[in-house]
């Protein structure tokens, strides 16, 4: 009787985020000695591989073939191959694809290994200046205003950094709400173009910060950090959408339906959205 075929390994291989040099020795290693190299993009990746001297075949994976493409990569590891996936920076599977090949590869028993490295989320964090005792990564700022500030409402009192990556050209409309959310003193950095050339940390208050993304055009991948709230703070940002329908009303005497929908003119929001705000504040109080 023939004896099973040993599995292969899927190796879940961080790659630098910008400088070439920002991989560890043990990466280049498994990407030379791997059977196959599942990328984002094979031409992204190529690139990577020329600089190392990495002659291994590669297949694509990406967020539009990825299901399939799993089912594929499983299937090779199954009958033996080592596998190594990249994305095209930092890790695969944080905020890139990647999940659905790891995710398959532990159902059908296949043992899966990360080689650690560059990632932006990190980088970004231990350079701001901003606490790192307590944090948490949600991924890309909502692109739907509504959707971006109802997120935004539930960091007032988050007691830990809130970190995000975000596109350079909705940063400032982002930073627009957090200014009108969480307030303007609200401590915030922006690391931008991490490890490359241009690489900037635009570091102060939401306001500050709010003026340079206005007065500047940002370009290249953005990491947005949000400090954690002070409990004060928070109390009185609550506060402040409740009190300035109450300011609207009093000043032109308007009753709360006309109030909310001159409020809703002023912030660039629905009437609804402005409602659910402003039921969200009182809750507060």
């Amino acid at each position: 009787m023939a004896e099973p075929t040993k599995r292969g390994t899927l190796y879940v291989v961080a790659t630098p985020i910008g400088n070439l040099e920002d991989i560890t020795y043990r990466a280049v290693r498994v990407l030379r000695e791997a059977d196959l190299i599942a990328c984002e993009d094979t031409r992204h990746t190529a690139k990577l591989l020329q600089h190392y001297g990495i002659d291994k075949p590669t297949v694509s994976y990406h967020e539009h073939n990825e299901a399939a493409r799993a089912e594929e990569l499983v299937m090779k590891l199954a009958q033996g191959l080592t596998i190594a996936q990249v994305s095209d920076a930092g890790m695969p599977g944080i905020s890139d694809p990647g999940y659905r090949v790891i995710k398959l590869a532990i159902e059908r028993g296949v043992t899966v290994v990360p080689v650690p490295g560059p990632s932006a989320l990190i980088a970004g964090l231990a350079a701001s200046g901003l606490p790192t005792d307590s944090f948490q990564f949600l991924g890309f700022v909502p692109s739907k205003s509504g959707q971006r500030r109802t997120m935004l409402e539930s960091l007032r009192q988050a007691p830990y950094t809130t970190i995000f990556y975000e596109a350079p050209h909705r940063i400032a409309a982002t930073m627009q709400d957090i200014v009108e959310i969480l307030g303007p003193e609200r401590p915030v950095v922006l690391a931008r173009e991490l490890t490359k050339i241009h690489e900037e940390f635009i570091r102060g208050t939401a306001a500050e910060v709010l003026a340079r993304t206005q007065a500047q055009e940002l370009k290249g991948e953005i990491t947005l950090l949000i400090g954690k709230s002070e409990a004060q703070e928070a109390r009185t940002v609550v506060k402040d959408i409740a009190q300035r329908l109450e300011e609207i009303m009093r000043e032109q005497k308007l009753d709360e339906k006309a109030g909310l929908k001159v409020l809703a003119k002023e912030r660039g929001l629905s009437k609804s959205e402005v409602y659910r705000e402003l039921q969200r504040a009182r809750r507060k109080r």
